[in-house]
């Protein structure tokens, strides 16, 4: 299954945030092992960058970086991306461009931990646990 991972999902893990570090890393892991496909969007990388480098510093955040897009594909942001997000009506414009980015580069479904920021989406949204316990009842 492809899976657009949600901002605040990814930043879990580099930054490790708990209690929500542990299942988004068993999360990575997944994806690490093939078992599921992992995706992000473009504007996760420039917000992570931000947020990693006032974090751990400009070096440490740009290794992260690498890591993260060596593992992850990265769901690209165009016009018609931004025009299609405009459209739909989310609360957060940034949630929306993640999800039509998602959508256009294929993706299944959506992780996230603010689920109710994607009440309208025509994806379906998994919370990190609830991801978790669907990809170990299929795959084992």
């Amino acid at each position: 299954m492809k899976v657009l991972f949600d901002t605040n999902v990814v930043l879990d893990v580099l930054l490790a945030r708990e209690p929500h570090a542990n299942v988004a890393a068993r999360l990575f892991a997944l994806v690490d092992s093939g078992k599921l496909e992992g995706m992000i969007c473009a504007t996760t990388v420039t917000t992570v960058h931000y947020i990693a480098t006032d974090a751990v510093g400009r070096k440490k955040a740009q290794k992260h970086l690498r890591e993260l897009m060596t593992l992850f594909e990265v769901a690209p942001v165009d016009r018609s991306v931004l025009a299609r997000a405009m459209d739909l009506e989310f609360p957060d414009f940034e949630d929306a461009v993640l999800h039509e980015a998602g959508r256009a580069f294929g993706a299944a479904a959506i992780v996230t931990r603010n689920g109710k920021d994607f009440s309208n989406a025509s994806l379906p949204v998994f919370d990190p646990i609830e991801l978790l316990a669907a990809v170990i009842a299929t795959t084992g």
